[in-house]
């Protein structure tokens, strides 16, 4: 990952967290430093064109004009808030509903770049090497890509949803309204 965020030659933010347990028993966590899980030379190399940090508030970050692309894991949540704030998503799930959300993105809506769609864990032969990752970033901040035009679109067509008339404004209007009835129909 590394060594194509800095050959991207793109200015970034790399969110890094520890690994937590693979039972899920500990979160991840915060390094300390980031010298020990970096190529030697790298925060130097980067430092006036990146930053790599723990912990980082990604709806503030996805909401920030200057974010061009997110590589993601493809979690429910990530996706809603890239097409949200229309970043375009290079996918790369891990595991649950992040596989489904990718395939959707890619295949059916194409609305994201495949970077690695059928990653496991698990498997050392299927490693995301550098370029494929360079590549996908590229691609993705290519102004022309029609991708790039499709998020745009979608960010406006989700934020149309929730105004008067929309379909997520009539569906929880309905919603109170079945309530309301079902609530008074059983006094």
């Amino acid at each position: 990952m590394a060594i194509a965020v800095e050959q991207s030659g793109y200015r970034f933010l790399w969110s890094v967290r520890s690994p937590g347990s693979k039972d899920f028993t500990k979160p991840p966590g915060e390094y300390s430093s980031f010298s020990g899980i970096l190529p030697e030379g790298f925060l130097e190399r980067t430092q006036n064109r990146g930053l790599v940090c723990g912990w980082a508030p990604q709806v503030e970050v996805l909401a920030h004009e200057a974010v061009g692309d997110f590589v993601s894991h493809c979690g429910w949540n990530s996706t809603l808030e890239s097409l949200w704030h229309g970043v375009p998503i290079a996918t790369w799930p891990l595991y649950a509903e992040q596989q489904i959300c990718a395939f959707e993105l890619v295949s059916e809506l194409e609305l994201a770049v495949d970077l690695k769609m059928d990653y496991r864990m698990e498997n050392a032969e299927n490693l995301v090497k550098a370029e494929e990752i360079e590549k996908a970033v590229r691609c993705l901040m290519d102004t022309e890509n029609p991708i790039r035009k499709r998020v745009r679109e979608m960010k406006e067509i989700s934020r149309k949803t929730i105004q008067d008339e929309g379909s997520s404004f009539i569906s929880l209007g309905r919603l109170i309204e079945d309530i309301y009835e079902s609530f008074f129909i059983h006094l």
